[in-house]
């Protein structure tokens, strides 16, 4: 009997201890050390990593729950004949349409990659998921309107951002066709909503998205705001006047800040001291591949296929931004 009491305490106080009883812990903790954690929040590099953090989050979040709802009534209300008739049976003219289905869907990059994993579980070719992953954070009608209020005196800026990056998305869906393995993706295991009403399979499948892009969301955010502490400003000053380096630059620039797709184009414009084509790079290189979109990549789809993808995407989008740059600015 004894021996019996301990594990029962312990079932007990486990049964006690939930999320409400760890909240007040913490701010018991708080208060009691409020005078450390005060004078480490005070610090700018500390200050300035978290002002990074939270705008990532405020302007992501807003999206990547957009697209996840989108995606759970992808996967509950639309049924799969929809797709056979809505794209073309032959997948390398499904690779354009999916890619301009992305002017009609307003959302970043966030939001992109759950609904390209729900379209590749309702059937759609991977190729085609993936354009529509690539084209939709980029040529949608919110971001190109941003892109012209940012660019008042370079309309063609608009036409040039939208052109080039349809064309990455479309060469990267037929380069998935041509190189691609399924054995690459791993989509997550989701639950089964078979046996559930529709609204309970809704919601069901929304707080599984959520939970689980939402982790890699906070991780890639985590990366891109330290990586903006440590980054020293005066670097982009002098590679500045260096044409190819600029180019460079800019595009690993917009692969460690992460900026939500509807907010890059005023970050672009304030970099005036670069080129107009350079500058192009990062907008088209920024909603394809950045540190949280690899991470949300790598969470819901593996690995594999992330490590594999990313860099691809990043060669294909600053050649074909460079080449467009070159023509139309």
């Amino acid at each position: 009997m004894g021996g019996g009491r301990p594990d029962g305490g312990r079932r007990l106080l486990g049964d006690r201890i939930g999320s409400v009883e760890v909240l007040a812990a913490l701010l018991v903790l708080l208060v009691i050390f409020r005078e450390p954690v005060a004078g480490l929040l005070s610090t700018p590099r500390l200050q300035t990593w978290t002002t990074v953090f939270v705008s990532i989050m405020v302007q992501a979040v807003p999206f990547l729950v957009f697209g996840v709802l989108l995606s759970a009534v992808i996967a509950v209300y639309v049924p799969r004949s929809f797709w056979a008739r809505a794209l073309p049976r032959r997948p390398a003219l499904a690779v354009p349409v999916a890619s301009a289905a992305g002017v009609v869907l307003p959302g970043c990059e966030c939001g992109a990659v759950p609904i390209a994993g729900s379209l590749m579980r309702r059937g759609v070719t991977p190729a085609a998921a993936l354009a529509f992953l690539l084209a939709a954070p980029a040529i949608n009608p919110i971001v190109l309107t941003a892109t012209a209020v940012a660019f008042p005196g370079n309309p063609e800026m608009v036409l040039a951002r939208g052109l080039a990056s349809l064309v990455v998305a479309m060469i990267m869906g037929w380069l998935w066709l041509r190189l691609g393995r399924t054995d690459w993706i791993r989509l997550p295991h989701r639950p089964d909503l078979d046996g559930l009403s529709r609204g309970a399979a809704f919601w069901s499948a929304v707080r599984h998205d959520v939970v689980h892009a939402g982790g890699f969301l906070v991780l890639g955010a985590m990366a891109a705001a330290s990586i903006n502490v440590l980054v020293p400003e005066r670097w982009l000053q002098t590679l500045a006047d260096n044409p190819v380096l600029s180019v460079l630059v800019l595009a690993l620039l917009a692969v460690l800040l992460s900026l939500c797709s509807e907010a890059d184009a005023f970050v672009a414009a304030s970099l005036s001291q670069f080129s107009l084509t350079s500058r192009l790079v990062f907008l088209v290189v920024g909603p394809m591949v950045d540190l949280k979109l690899v991470a949300m990549q790598s969470g819901v789809f593996g690995r594999r296929f992330a490590y594999r993808f990313a860099p691809a995407t990043f060669v294909v989008a600053v050649t074909v931004a460079v080449a467009v740059g070159a023509v139309l600015l």
